[in-house]
């Protein structure tokens, strides 16, 4: 599972996939060319690392080719760029996680 494909709901403010017919999503709010990553949200029965490390990815690179840059709030995703420092670009200056 290495492309998930999410949606941009911009009406509820989250990127959305579906996983074995389960809804998963991430919340944001964007402010001045930066979207920030509140909190991601899954059921209990799609709880693997591999598809949450997967469907943050996606939601980096839909973010990344809209040269927007990335301010994560929900702990997951933090935890999520300090262990993959290859998404340190996305950051806005001053922000370090």
């Amino acid at each position: 599972m290495n492309n998930v494909i999410i949606k941009d709901n911009a009406f509820l403010r989250q990127f959305e996939t579906t996983i074995n017919g389960q809804l998963a999503k991430i919340e944001y709010s964007s402010q001045e060319r930066k979207v920030f990553l509140t909190k991601l949200v899954h059921s209990v029965a799609v709880d693997q690392e591999d598809f949450k490390e997967n469907f943050i990815k996606s939601v980096l690179h839909h973010i990344q080719e809209q040269n927007l840059r990335v301010v994560p709030t929900s702990p997951q995703i933090a935890g999520f760029l300090r262990k993959n420092r290859q998404y340190k670009e996305m950051l806005p200056v001053g922000i370090r996680i």
